[in-house]
Parts: structure tokens; C-alpha cells; sequence
């Protein structure tokens, strides 16, 4: 597998290049030369197929000359060791659960899936391998257990200060050993505008084997195209083939890799960008002008992102053609109050308890339905993560049917570990100089 840069399409590297140093230093991001097409036979007979077996079809078509198939499927064994449910709900709607994990988050995929190939390309005696990573809520979480006791591994971890919740802040401070957390003066946007810059600095990355944990790591996209070939499956065994997939997006890393899965040849209908009030690509979509700006703060704060990374991946994807990926995207945006209600109206009409990111997915779905009625797609609305995380914005009558897992309670009583840090660069860079 060869990669060239969103900035310099006549680069390249290897896939182990990409991974361990995550970001082109012309500030583009790694994509792929060639993108393979699965077999149709493969397509044809998908719901034949368990997750972990899938996820090493795709994987193999992707990495066949970097990771030998015996190592690859023992490396998918252990990554993949969860199910992703896609819960029937209502005639022909569906929720995907990725939130059965160990960080309680769709995160997982990505992140488990990467420590275990950081730790496979990693060679005893080597340099210890620093890995950067903004959070805006699960992530953070994803990857400090991802990597938690990874041989020769160290994560920093940036999140900005009361804008996660309080279950995400323990999973991210709680940890110890090989992972640290900064807890950032700041939106999600400035941690992860520190990140880049600090892979940008010749005088960091000449003492220190710099990558990234965040989606801009071509590692952590590849993983996330399995829950959507497993979804597809398990709805073609209810010879459901017609599919909508309505996305919770952010960073728009969860709903590029939906689109790379469209690009290797998983036959979806359309895709929704489910938003909040950060708005660029849905803006972007209805002017033809990309706009970022600062982000803000919302219920669904793992979306709370004003320059989203993952669009140039998109538009890169479609060779910049905005026509093309109209054609495959519907993009809609959502406000705080409508997310509450929407968490209402999920638990009155459908018995479901759902995250506010689900619920944004869910109002997304519900919006492409009314606009284009004569589609009787199947819809699956994408649950980010357990409705636990987010204990403080739920009526008191949902948040009692909100199961809490064993992990979780678990944390509570670990004591916070956090170093504390403002938003400019020179703080940051004389923090990991420091070691």
C-alpha cells in the first residue's frame, strides 16, 4: 500500500511511513494511490460473514504487501474483539451501537486497531514513539486504552478544560503508566491546532519520533470502514440492500471512512453529515464557500469541531468535485434544543436511549425521510457512544433507564491526573521538551 499527501499527489510513502509519522510535513494527510474494489462475490455474499472476517477482507485488500495475513488476522483478532450491533428500532430503522468497546465509544475501532499495528512495525530498541492526540470527548478515552502498556510507546493527550464530560475526563486522566493528559485552556480546535504545529516543528521532530492517535492517522480510518461492510450484512440478511447511513460528524473522520468503504465498493444509497451547530461542511454544501470558524459548545460535544480535518480526505476522495459528493452526501445541522428533544422523542416512540450525538444522527434521518419520501431506504443512524457519557443532559426519567457499565464505575474512584496548559504553542512545545 502506497499513500501520497492531500498537498502532493506525486509523494509516497509506505503504510508503516504513514503511520508512524501521520501527517505529511506539507501539512496534508495521507490518503491512499489506488483503491482497491472488493470482489463482487465478497459483496454478493457479505452476510455469510462474522466481523472479524470481514475486517480482514478489507484489511488485506488494503495492506496485503505490508502485514502478512497471519499476523493481519491475529492483529484484527485482538482489535476487533467486540460486536457492533445494528438494532432494529422501527420498520426499516435501525441503530448501529459502536460503543461496545472498552472506552464505550466508536473510537475504539480506530484506536485499538492502530496500537495494535504501532506495536507490531515497532522494533525492540528503537526510539520511543511520542504519539500526539487532540480529543474533543472520546478519543482521547479510545486511545489512552488503546496504547495503555504498549512497549515503548508514549501518549500525550489534549483536551479542552470543562468541554468533555465527566466520565470522558476520567477515562482520559485516569490512566497512568505510558499516558499523560493536558487538560487545555481552550476549544478542541486550539488542542488540535497544537498538535499539528508541534508535527510541523523541525526542533521536536528532530528530538522526538512524533505521530498522531487523532483521525488524521491513516490507521485509524482503514478500521472504521469494517462496521459499515458488517452493518450492511447484517441487513442483508433481512434483505434489506437499499441502505441510508445518517453519521454524527465532527472531524468527519467517522463518515470519510463511510465513503472510503463507498470507494472500495460498498453499495450505500446516500450518506448523511449529522451536525450541530458547527456547521462548516453543512455550510460548505449549501454556498460553495468553506468557512471554518471557532467552534461551540454544545450537548454533542465530541462534534464540536469548526475546521474539521477529515474534509480535505472527502473532497480528496471525490477529486475535488463538490457536484460528486453532493450526490453521495446530504449534510444537515442541529441546535442543543432540538437534540433534547429528539432525545425525548427517541425514548417515547422507540423505547431507545440515545446519546445527543445518535439523537443528531436520528433528527438527520428523520429530515432526509421528509424531503425525500418516495426513498424507502433502510436508515441506520450511527450510535457514537453510551448514553453514560453524558449523564448531566438527560431528563431525569431517561437518565434512570441509563445503564451504567462496570468500567465505568470503576473510575470514579481513581484519582485525576492532568497537567494544566494554555493555548499557545511555545507552552506546549517546552512541555514536551521537557519530557
Amino acid at each position: 500500500m502506497k499513500l501520497y499527501s492531500t498537498n502532493n499527489k506525486n509523494l509516497r510513502v509506505s503504510f508503516k511511513d504513514a503511520v508512524f509519522n501521520s501527517m505529511p510535513q506539507d501539512k496534508g494527510l495521507y490518503m491512499p494511490v489506488e483503491i482497491p474494489q472488493l470482489d463482487d462475490e465478497f459483496i454478493e455474499h457479505i452476510d455469510r460473514y462474522s466481523l472479524p472476517e470481514i475486517a480482514y477482507t478489507i484489511a488485506s485488500a488494503l495492506l496485503k504487501d505490508e502485514i502478512p495475513d497471519a499476523d493481519l488476522k491475529a492483529l484484527i483478532s485482538e482489535a476487533i474483539n467486540f460486536e457492533a450491533p445494528a438494532v432494529k428500532l422501527a420498520d426499516k430503522t435501525f441503530v448501529l451501537e459502536l460503543f461496545h468497546g472498552p472506552s464505550l465509544a466508536f473510537k475504539d475501532f480506530g484506536a485499538r486497531f492502530m496500537s495494535r499495528v504501532m506495536a507490531y512495525f515497532l522494533k525492540d530498541g528503537e526510539q520511543l514513539l511520542d504519539v500526539l492526540v487532540a480529543t474533543s470527548g472520546d478519543t482521547g478515552g479510545a486511545v489512552a486504552l488503546g496504547f495503555l502498556g504498549v512497549p515503548n510507546t508514549r501518549v500525550t493527550i489534549l483536551y479542552p478544560e470543562g468541554k468533555v464530560s465527566p466520565i470522558q475526563e476520567l477515562q482520559l486522566t485516569t490512566n497512568g503508566q505510558n499516558i499523560r493528559a493536558i487538560e487545555v485552556k481552550g476549544t478542541f480546535d486550539d488542542c488540535q491546532a497544537l498538535v499539528k504545529q508541534a508535527f510541523a516543528d523541525d526542533e521536536l521532530n528532530a528530538k522526538f519520533r512524533l505521530t498522531s492517535a487523532n483521525s488524521i492517522n491513516i490507521s485509524r480510518l482503514i478500521p472504521q470502514t469494517f462496521y459499515y461492510f458488517n452493518t450492511y450484512a447484517q441487513l442483508k440478511k433481512q434483505g434489506l440492500t437499499d441502505v441510508v447511513f445518517s453519521v454524527p460528524s465532527g472531524n468527519f473522520g467517522n463518515i470519510g471512512a463511510g465513503l472510503l468503504a463507498y470507494k472500495l465498493g460498498l453499495p450505500i444509497k446516500q450518506f448523511i453529515a449529522a451536525t450541530n451547530v458547527n456547521d462548516t461542511v453543512p455550510r460548505f454544501l449549501e454556498t460553495g464557500v468553506y468557512e471554518t470558524k471557532a467552534s461551540t459548545q454544545t450537548y454533542s460535544n465530541a462534534m464540536d469541531v469548526g475546521a474539521p480535518s477529515n474534509w480535505v480526505r472527502i473532497m480528496d476522495l471525490f477529486d475535488g468535485d463538490v457536484d460528486a459528493i453532493k450526490k453521495v452526501v446530504t449534510a444537515y445541522r442541529f441546535t442543543d434544543d432540538e437534540t433534547l428533544e429528539a432525545i425525548k422523542e427517541i425514548d417515547q416512540k422507540l423505547n431507545y436511549v440515545a446519546c445527543p450525538h445518535t439523537a443528531i444522527a436520528y433528527l438527520a434521518v428523520e429530515k432526509y425521510r421528509s424531503e425525500n419520501p418516495a426513498d424507502e431506504s433502510a436508515a441506520v443512524f450511527l450510535s457514537t457512544a453510551h448514553a453514560c457519557k453524558f449523564p448531566d443532559i438527560f431528563p431525569e426519567d431517561i437518565a434512570a433507564k441509563i445503564e451504567i457499565p462496570e468500567q465505568v464505575t470503576a473510575l470514579e474512584s481513581k484519582p485525576k491526573q492532568a497537567d494544566q496548559l494554555g493555548i499557545d504553542f511555545e507552552g506546549f512545545k517546552n512541555y514536551l521538551l521537557k519530557g
